[in-house]
């Protein structure tokens, strides 16, 4: 393939997104090492432990079961400060819209970016508002930056899996990406499928007041639990087996990703969070987040097996063995 291509496909959570990084972006603008690559950076100033994070939303469409482009964006830079371990505090906001976009529908984005700050208890303070001549944009795109502070010493980094650990997901996996294609194809279902774009950082401040014992947090956003969890086994060079059985699915989504050959595991969400717990934790941080609203469906979906090259492995339904592997390119594209 001509590398110049690349940049002509969707920007995706796969190997075609992590070979763009590692070869060009990362080398290019910093210096940042394999281990150090978290949902937000890790700063210190004045002694003060600080994360800070940035993503752009080209969500299509806009408005889907569930949520919008604006509360999106403010829950996915929250939760990425969350996964962090940090309590996030200011947001920014860049908004690049399409001549003749409609004011009705941005004033509706508007109120949803706001409600969503106010319920996450962050404030947005700064921003930017870009207008392109039609057809240069789809109708909104959408970026936002947050600041949170650590306010613990705990250490939490996708890194820092240790062999015996135990692998946990606060619910349902595949409901937002699903909501999405939905919307966007007008499929027509038995069920109504929404999207589980929520704030995370009150389920874990819960999950932090267990104390020591949590390695890693993530949100498994593009690329789903599966790339996900390929990218914390990289990173920390261990192996993970996840158990199929375990892991939660609404039969609705099953039921449309068995309709539409896809596999849950790599369908976006964007209110779920993936823990590595040490063992002698699992439970108890288990306990913490099913007591939370958004937990009540937490699983132990797998184990960190042994140190190793970051090989991850399903045991399957029928008790076999199949590898886990990060998509070529992306199931779902403009998914969040």
């Amino acid at each position: 393939m001509d590398k110049d291509l690349i940049l002509l496909g969707h920007g995706s959570g796969g190997k075609l997104s992590h070979q763009l990084l590692d070869d060009l972006i990362i080398p290019t603008l910093s210096d940042i090492p394999a281990a150090g690559r978290n949902d937000a950076a890790l700063l210190t100033h004045n002694g003060q432990r600080l994360a800070f994070t940035t993503d752009s939303y080209v969500v299509d469409p806009i408005f889907f079961p569930g949520g919008n482009i604006g509360d999106l964006a403010i829950n996915g830079t929250v939760n990425d400060l969350a996964m962090m371990g940090a309590r996030p505090l200011f947001i920014s906001v860049g908004l690049i819209l399409e001549e003749g976009f409609s004011r009705k529908a941005l004033a509706e984005i508007l109120g949803s970016m706001r409600r969503a700050a106010d319920l996450a208890g962050v404030r947005i303070v700064t921003g930017d508002t870009k207008v392109v001549a039609r057809g240069s944009a789809d109708k909104i795109f959408i970026n936002t930056s947050g600041i949170g502070a650590l306010e613990h010493a705990l250490e939490i980094g996708g890194n820092l899996a240790r062999p015996g650990d135990q692998v946990l997901v606060s619910g349902t996996i595949g409901d937002h990406g699903i909501a999405v294609l939905a919307s966007r194809e007008g499929l027509e279902l038995d069920s109504d499928i929404m999207s589980d774009s929520a704030p995370l950082n009150g389920l874990v401040q819960e999950m932090l007041a267990e104390g020591e014992g949590i390695r890693v947090l993530r949100d498994p956003t593009r690329g789903g639990v599966a790339t996900t969890i390929k990218e914390i086994a990289l990173q920390s060079q261990v192996d993970i087996t996840l158990r199929e059985g375990a892991i939660p699915i609404q039969g609705a989504v099953r039921g449309v990703c068995a309709l539409l050959g896809i596999d849950p595991l790599y369908v976006a969400n964007e209110g779920k969070l993936l823990a590595v717990v040490a063992p002698e934790a699992a439970e108890r941080v288990l306990e913490r987040m099913r007591n939370h609203p958004l937990g009540r469906e937490a699983a132990v979906i797998g184990e960190v097996t042994a140190a190793g090259s970051g090989r991850v492995r399903m045991e399957t339904v029928v008790g076999g063995m199949r590898a886990v592997e990060m998509l070529a390119g992306e199931q779902l594209p403009r998914i969040c």
